[in-house]
């Protein structure tokens, strides 16, 4: 079974699968490659990207992501700042010292090719590195996909019957399901809810204590995200000139304290929403959530729902990270949580479908309950098209995930406001996701070929 963690995780921004992806993959080849003893011979490294990686590569920060990998920042431990400027000295000085290996020469406009002309048959996001020696032979090579939500594969792991160890990793877990008609049966068999349930498991793999100073540690990177978005006022990078509107929104808000808190609840959630997505575009630090594209949507509810005049309510943040992990878990196992792979749908689709249970969970809604909103979450993004401006995680990114976080509170409150069983559950419309991700045309998949990507005209 997958795990909390597996579903959030904390990382840079623009993309989970364009950047925290990539570089993971690069710190992985770089392991492997010292494995064999190969690492220790290298006199050059390529880097090829395929397919979407290559398509919005430059605007979601793939090639800065390699570059970082390969000198052996890790996701959740890097500071943007120090990314950056690591980053920039091995453009300006054309060398890069290998993570356990050697310094070699490397010269990202030669070393990094974008061939977005290759369309990979396993996943669209495939990324090839080989190590050379100074004769030029090749000394190991290697190819991998980032397959949504900052998880990476081997093709071994994509084409061999267990698929994708990510998920079939042997873990403990007293609670096996792999669809949310298993997991609701768990919950009436044993009287337990959804967090008691994927607590259950996580406690088969670390004490309680661990696990909850981790989501608390999620909440704090989430929450700063928020502040900082919240701030920090200016141009976001990559050329389309947007302006950061949240620090403006929130000005007018706090200045505006007697105003009806009915009016203001949109609000609120737009720009808590913004905050974090104009973030995560000028390649800040954020969580995962279940990825970078979609990663103001959760924050967004929580801390409008979950927070008391800025005081936080600790049980009911953990019970609705807790609830929407193990629906996210349900869309990772059944489909997919990768926008080359779904479009939008499988972003901001699925963040608004794991927000509207964990807000049910948190209002103390029933599993079933909770299954009914995170169905309703899912049932009103599909179809939702990955298409943004300039190859940059920003048009219509950003906005995308306000409307996301209104959408998933009132799936909560139809929810637990529904006086009849539901027709369509939550099974249904996630295979009825996965189908249409499958038919969706390319061009609408995070490749910036079709929609608004083409219609829009940059600026």
């Amino acid at each position: 079974m997958l795990s909390v963690f597996d579903i959030f995780k904390i990382g840079i921004g623009p993309s989970s699968s364009h950047t925290v992806g990539p570089m993971r993959i690069a710190l992985r080849f770089l392991q492997e490659a010292r494995e064999t003893g190969a690492l220790g011979r290298a006199a050059r490294i390529k880097v090829d990207l395929h397919g979407s990686l290559a398509l919005t590569g430059v605007g979601h920060g793939t090639d800065k992501a390699a570059i970082l990998g390969l000198l052996g920042f890790i996701p959740d431990e890097t500071d943007p700042d120090a990314a950056e400027a690591a980053a920039a000295l091995v453009r300006a000085e054309k060398r890069l010292k290998l993570a356990g290996g050697p310094e070699i020469v490397f010269n990202p406009a030669r070393d990094i090719d974008l061939k977005g002309e290759i369309i990979p048959t396993l996943h669209p996001n495939e990324m090839r590195l080989a190590l050379f020696d100074a004769a030029g032979a090749v000394l190991f090579d290697q190819t991998y996909y980032s397959v949504g939500g900052g998880f990476i594969a081997s093709a071994r792991q994509l084409t061999t019957p267990a698929k994708d160890d990510m998920i079939l990793d042997r873990r403990p877990a007293p609670f096996k399901f792999g669809s949310a008609t298993e997991l609701l049966a768990a919950c009436a068999r044993e009287g337990l809810s959804i967090e008691d349930v994927i607590l259950a498991n996580e406690d088969a793999i670390r004490p309680r204590a661990e696990t909850e100073a981790g989501l608390d540690r999620l909440w704090t990177a989430m929450r700063d995200c928020i502040d900082r978005g919240l701030k920090t006022v200016g141009i976001l990078p990559g050329g389309l000139a947007v302006r950061r509107r949240a620090p403006g929104l929130y000005k007018k808000l706090i200045e505006a304290p007697l105003a009806n808190e009915r009016e203001q609840l949109f609000d609120w959630l737009n720009v808590y929403a913004m905050a974090v997505n104009e973030e995560n575009a000028a390649g800040g630090r954020v969580v995962t959530a279940p990825t970078n594209g979609a990663a103001g949507i959760i924050p967004a509810v929580v801390k409008h729902y979950c927070e008391d005049d800025g005081a936080p309510n600790t049980d009911h943040i953990r019970r609705f990270l807790v609830t929407a992990a193990g629906i996210g878990m349900l869309y990772k196992q059944r489909a997919s949580i990768s926008g080359a792979e779904m479009g939008c749908q499988g972003e901001v689709g699925v963040a608004c479908s794991m927000a509207a249970g964990g807000l049910a969970a948190v209002w103390g809604g029933t599993p079933a309950q909770v299954e009914h909103a995170a169905e309703i979450g899912m049932e009103h993004n599909l179809g939702l098209t990955c298409d943004p401006v300039g190859g940059l995680v920003q048009i219509p990114c950003i906005e995308r995930n306000a409307i996301g976080a209104v959408k998933a509170v009132n799936a909560a409150r139809l929810a637990l406001r529904a006086s009849e069983s539901h027709k369509v559950s939550l099974d249904q419309v996630i295979e009825t996701m996965r189908q249409t991700g499958l038919d969706m045309s390319r061009k609408y998949k995070e490749t910036s070929e079709g929609g608004l990507a083409v219609n829009v005209v940059e600026c």
